[in-house]
């Protein structure tokens, strides 16, 4: 196999600390803000000249936690419950040869800062904090968006959004800026594909703060809120 060296260009920050919880793709959660920080020998705000007049863009990135020595042909999806096997190729599962995600975010807005040079505010990522950036490009809408696309199997399953009973006061525990992302990821259900124990108590680190929940049939029910 042909080693090829590509550099990190830039790195996500974002409220999610670990891999749980995370959108399982982007667009998901349209409230949920993010912000790209480049590497220092890429903070050139010449490199992007024109971004402003994009208003969606395409991230190619790393599964920095899902590194592995070696890959396998085929995987189980959530979306099938976790007990299906698909080829590896046929699914957007971290679990690749290369650990290379790609996903489309809302660009909210170019800021140049002092301390960091110019970075980008984008919505409805998928990344974990501090993810590792390898390239950015525009998203083209004439090219790259396919209204007769077909999605496989991903199209033959079903709705997987849970209800999700927050309690007002531990909802406002949380910032408000944080509110309505929190309710989009909890709704989209966190646990792992595996996990349908209704007496356990999960928790969901986000924004600097640990939710717990327990999931009940198709109802999530936050029980407590921490600070982390």
């Amino acid at each position: 196999m042909t080693d090829v060296n590509i550099q990190v260009i830039a790195r996500m920050k974002s409220d999610f600390p670990s891999k749980f919880g995370i959108p399982r793709q982007s667009g998901l959660v349209e409230d949920l803000r993010s912000t790209i920080i480049f590497e220092p020998e890429f903070r050139n705000a010449d490199a992007l000249r024109g971004m402003e007049g994009y208003s969606h863009l395409w991230l190619i990135w790393q599964f920095s936690e899902a590194v592995r020595q070696e890959w396998s042909p085929t995987v189980r999806p959530p979306r099938l419950g976790g007990n299906t096997r698909m080829g590896v190729f046929a699914t957007r599962s971290p679990f690749r040869p290369n650990n290379l995600g790609l996903s489309s975010v809302k660009l909210l807005g170019v800021e140049q800062t002092a301390q960091y040079g110019t970075v980008l505010h984008v919505g409805g990522a998928d990344l974990m904090d501090g993810t590792p950036i390898f390239d950015i490009k525009p998203y083209i809408p004439y090219s790259d968006c396919h209204t007769d696309a077909l999605g496989g199997f991903a199209d033959q399953t079903g709705d997987f959004l849970l209800e999700v009973a927050f309690p007002p006061a531990l909802l406002q525990q949380l910032p408000v800026d944080k509110q309505e992302a929190a309710l989009a990821i909890l709704s989209h259900d966190p646990r792992p594909s595996y996990q349908k124990n209704a007496d356990r108590v999960y928790g969901l680190p986000f924004a600097g703060f640990d939710i717990r929940f327990t999931v009940a049939d198709s109802r999530l029910t936050v029980v407590e809120i921490n600070k982390l």
